[in-house]
């Protein structure tokens, strides 16, 4: 797979964007390039390394010359779609939760277990929830070092999270308040200009989201920890994009501040910004459009025993969604 055949599903939205953007920055060594999205999207015409390519219909027969298939278009289309592309003999990396739990299907973090992607017997390879993926990206150097025991978790979700709905939402309302105009919630249940939202996805039947669940059940499959404790928060902010988590996580060995520090160098993917005393700490503008997690506020949590608190912020379109996938592609 040299030269692979590749297709994006959902080409025209946030993520497929960002896909088509990634394979370009990175020279991903395409063989061919198919975009593929909805009937109203067919025709469009997208630039890519300086030439237009048409955007085409999904249907089912739209994966026979396809090597590798990058969907993104929602668990709906690809529970649909995704078996007959995975039938013709492409390889699916979904970005949607629609086979994430399934035993058979791989769930990626590349830095973390790239290993995991070699075995795909059902041609599907999962993307994983972009929180997870950003809290874990922090969180998996410091299971090295110390072995990850429990995670307690907040996390501050950019409007992005929802797609350009959210964005268009969140500009409405300010300009609304700005002028003193009426307006009414359409994506969030609530007002988000100038406040929080402590909901992202809906509530199941213990209280937490669907959304917090996966960091539990996604977390526990991806670090091969079938014992870990998660409990976690999952907050929507007025931020267009990149999310921010707060994190404690407890540990089966003593915790050491610049042990934990140390973790991170030479690690790909993550990087340290925490010196607090000179105001150095990450925030959702300084990863927007960037590969690479910040971590910082590193500090021992004074409650619990082997525990560290610290905060990391991530692109949740970009190593949340997008480039995950196309790292998963290069694996291929």
């Amino acid at each position: 797979m040299n030269q692979p055949h590749v297709a994006i599903v959902g080409a025209t939205g946030a993520v497929g964007v960002e896909m088509l953007l990634c394979l370009e920055q990175r020279n991903f060594p395409l063989g061919k390039l198919k975009l593929l999205a909805s009937a109203r999207s067919a025709g469009k015409r997208v630039k890519f390394r300086g030439e237009e390519v048409v955007v085409e219909e999904l249907t089912h027969d739209s994966f026979n010359d396809v090597d590798i298939a990058l969907f993104s278009a929602g668990g709906g289309i690809s529970k649909e779609f995704g078996p007959s592309a995975a039938a013709a003999g492409a390889v699916v990396i979904d970005n949607s939760s629609a086979f994430r739990m399934d035993a058979e299907v791989p769930l990626v973090v590349p830095e973390i277990n790239p290993q995991a992607a070699k075995n795909h017997p059902k041609n599907i390879i999962a993307n994983p929830n972009c929180t997870t993926i950003i809290s874990l990206m922090a969180l998996a150097p410091l299971h090295e070092k110390f072995g990850l025991k429990s995670i307690i978790a907040s996390s501050y979700q950019a409007v992005s999270g929802s797609g350009a709905q959210g964005i268009i939402e969140l500009e409405e309302q300010v300009k609304a308040i700005a002028t003193g105009q009426p307006f009414e919630p359409k994506v969030y249940p609530r007002q988000i200009a100038f406040n929080v939202i402590p909901q992202v996805d809906v509530f199941t039947d213990n209280g937490y989201t669907k959304e917090e669940l996966k960091m539990l059940h996604e977390g526990r499959k991806i670090m091969g920890l079938e014992n870990l404790r998660v409990s976690c928060t999952c907050v929507r902010v007025p931020v267009y994009r990149s999310h921010s988590v707060s994190i404690t996580a407890e540990f089966e060995k003593p915790v050491d501040v610049e042990a934990a520090r140390a973790a991170y160098a030479g690690k790909p993917g993550v990087q340290l910004k925490d010196d607090p005393s000179n105001k150095i700490f990450p925030v959702p503008l300084d990863t927007t459009g960037k590969d690479d997690c910040l971590v910082g506020r590193i500090r021992k949590n004074i409650v619990l025993e082997n525990a560290l608190d610290l905060w990391v912020v991530g692109d949740q379109v970009r190593k949340g969604a997008a480039l995950n996938a196309v790292q998963i592609a290069e694996i291929l």
